[in-house]
């Protein structure tokens, strides 16, 4: 039998939040052991008598005991976490000790120490995401490598490397009011890459990686969740991801084929993430700060809340687009924003709107296929734009896309 997916990464990552906190940061490795041990128990024992009725109890429970046993058999040898390790000493305080470690709102606030303790500012950005992914979604060096298009040796060194500065430290980041505020938004960058990695996969197989999107909503949810860390800006990020995520249904159709905006269908796209979404948003205006995530989701709730293209307030979202260019200019955000003006006053417009970008996207398929289109749509020839974006683009669903554009042309 195997293990659900879902299942693993996420109580792989809850079970060693709490296990972090009794063995300390710097036996991560111990940690990330006593996990797989419980695992691989999963896997003789539910073979025989089934899968329970409560698995996630169960393997907390199987991961208690074991690391029960583990400080019977080190506590002499090894340091465990320093404000635990006189608990240890005695029977009589080493159970209730471990207990508490497991119980629901621990686990809570350690995952969010240990996020906030992966995105260490020193750390390059590319290991603080291998490191999110790893730790925090049970993600191996062979998963994060197919995500990022990186070697898998690559990725491996990544994780060791930031793991290597974790253990530099006994103790997980603090989350008192003034560390947070100095390590949120890179603790919100790194999952917003991570969400946008799964809805624009650079992967070779597929174009939408909806594990990488699930992931990310539930750590970002965990950050809106606690007083600490959510801040106007986390809610604004959360709605963000809840509203891009209710459209991944559409951005495949029947055949397996990527939609785009345009066609898709919109009655598959998941009512409740909307709601859910502009909830957030709603949530995201108490204050009076107005964050580049405040103004990707306002975008987002305008293309939601639209029956249709045709009927989609284009003259809002450009206007966001410009907001969004005065505060955080980027060639992306003006690619986006050439496309809504398109869509609000036509194909020439958002053609005229991309002059310049060509250098800064030279190797964005987008790009082209975003040129191609607009000169379809004015009669003109876009053979050669398509035929760029083909060679670009990195994954089979892409390509598909793009040859079936072509084909339309020919």
């Amino acid at each position: 039998m195997q293990l659900d997916e879902h299942l693993f990464r996420r109580e792989s990552a809850r079970m060693v939040a709490a296990l972090t906190r009794i063995f300390g940061v710097h036996n991560l490795s111990l940690a990330e052991d006593v996990v797989q041990d419980a695992f691989c128990r999963a896997l003789e024992v539910w073979k025989v008598r089934g899968v329970p009725d409560n698995p996630s109890a169960w393997l907390m429970a199987t991961a208690k005991n074991r690391a029960l046993d583990v400080i019977r058999r080190e506590r002499t040898a090894t340091h465990f976490a320093p404000e635990l390790s006189r608990l240890f000493e005695s029977e009589w305080t080493l159970a209730p000790v471990v207990d508490e470690s497991f119980a629901s709102e621990i686990i809570r606030d350690e995952q969010l120490r240990m996020m906030f303790s992966c995105c260490d500012p020193r750390l390059k950005e590319e290991v603080q995401i291998a490191l999110v992914l790893n730790i925090l979604c049970g993600f191996g060096a062979q998963d994060i490598a197919g995500a990022f298009l990186a070697g898998r040796a690559a990725v491996e060194k990544r994780v060791a490397r930031g793991k290597q500065s974790l253990a530099t430290s006994r103790r997980l980041f603090d989350l008192t009011d003034d560390d947070v505020a100095s390590r949120l938004p890179v603790v919100q960058r790194a999952l917003y890459l991570l969400f946008n990695e799964g809805y624009h996969s650079v992967s070779a197989d597929s174009v939408v990686r909806t594990e990488l999107c699930r992931e990310a909503v539930r750590l970002t949810e965990l950050l809106a969740g606690d007083a600490r860390t959510g801040t106007p800006s986390t809610h604004a990020l959360a709605a963000l991801m809840h509203l891009h995520a209710a459209r991944l249904p559409g951005r495949l159709d029947g055949a397996g084929d990527l939609s785009s905006l345009v066609d898709q269908d919109r009655s598959t796209w998941d009512a409740a993430l909307i709601a859910r979404g502009i909830a957030l948003l709603e949530a995201s205006a108490r204050g009076d700060e107005v964050s580049v995530y405040h103004l990707e989701a306002a975008i987002a709730a305008a293309h939601v809340q639209a029956p249709s293209v045709d009927r989609t307030d284009w003259h809002t979202i450009v206007g966001l687009y410009d907001r969004l260019m005065a505060v955080a200019p980027s060639p992306v955000v003006a690619l986006n924003r050439a496309i809504a003006l398109s869509l609000h006053e036509g194909p020439e417009r958002g053609l005229a709107a991309l002059a310049g970008l060509e250098d800064a996207l030279a190797q964005y398929h987008l790009f082209y296929a975003t040129r191609a289109d607009f000169r379809r749509r004015l009669g003109l020839d876009a053979r050669a734009d398509y035929e760029r974006a083909l060679a670009l683009a990195t994954n089979d669903d892409e390509r598909r896309f793009l040859r079936r554009k072509l084909d339309e042309r020919a």
